[in-house]
């Protein structure tokens, strides 16, 4: 009764299984692993770092990854341009960052940002920075990027007000190179309120995690779609069989009928 296993309609389908189901738990797996990963980045983002963890040199951080990120780095220089971060909250209330630009020794700047006010964004209550040459210990973060932040353009804010921090909105607005992440200040000074460390972009358990572990459901329903579909026509594939030897198909029937 089983012959039918062998002929070639049968042959098709048969290794249209054995590839399919494979390949559908391997790529629920793989999304499972990603959204396992972004679980454990999760994790590894918001655990507290020992508060006696000493500071590294800037340049030996770089580029700002997820091991570095939120580590304490210390450059020296002279601080230069000082700009104002509008629209950011803290502690459930709105406020600016004060971002001063640090001038390394080696030329280069990064911004700091020395700490956060609430209210509008005024130059007048940001408290100038210190003068003369400084050592600056600061929480390491990565450039932000406009659409993380909602921001489409530059051109709306006033003169000396930046949307997002990072080298590609500064670099025409001062004429030295930058470095690509910037500084907070975790201890800052006259009446300024520390920022804290953000975890780094794509370690948070947002939309795109859960994407992944849906498309891991999904995954496994295909497979086990495939292997129901398989035995349903396996079952009709019989059951023809078994009324045809039975005498029980309907008249002008010719055998087993195309599932």
């Amino acid at each position: 009764m089983h012959r039918f296993l062998l002929t070639p309609r049968w042959w098709g389908i048969n290794l249209f299984v054995v590839l399919a189901v494979p390949v559908c738990l391997f790529m629920g797996s793989w999304q499972l692993g990603r959204f396992e990963d972004r679980v454990d980045s999760h994790r590894e983002a918001t655990a507290e770092r020992p508060a006696s963890e000493a500071a590294a040199p800037l340049d030996s951080l770089l580029p700002v990854d997820k091991r570095t990120s939120g580590r304490p780095a210390s450059v020296s220089g002279q601080y230069a341009e000082q700009f104002l971060v509008p629209e950011r909250r803290l502690d459930g209330r709105s406020g600016f960052y004060v971002l001063t630009l640090l001038r390394t020794d080696g030329g280069k700047a990064v911004p700091v940002v020395r700490g956060w006010l609430p209210g509008a964004a005024d130059a007048s209550r940001a408290p100038a920075p210190p003068t003369g040459r400084v050592e600056v210990v600061g929480a390491l973060q990565a450039a932000e990027s406009s659409s993380s932040k909602g921001v489409h353009a530059e051109g709306g804010l006033p003169p000396g007000q930046l949307g997002v921090i990072g080298a590609a909105s500064l670099v025409n607005l001062v004429p030295y190179e930058l470095y690509d992440a910037w500084l907070t200040v975790q201890t800052p000074a006259d009446g300024l309120t520390p920022v804290p460390v953000q975890a780094p972009t794509g370690t948070g358990l947002d939309l795109k995690a859960f994407q992944n572990l849906g498309y891991t459901g999904e995954w496994f329903v295909f497979a086990a779609f495939v292997l129901f579909m398989w035995f349903r026509l396996y079952r009709r594939e019989t059951e023809t069989l078994r009324d045809a030897e039975a005498g029980l198909l309907p008249a002008g029937a010719e055998g087993p009928a195309t599932p």
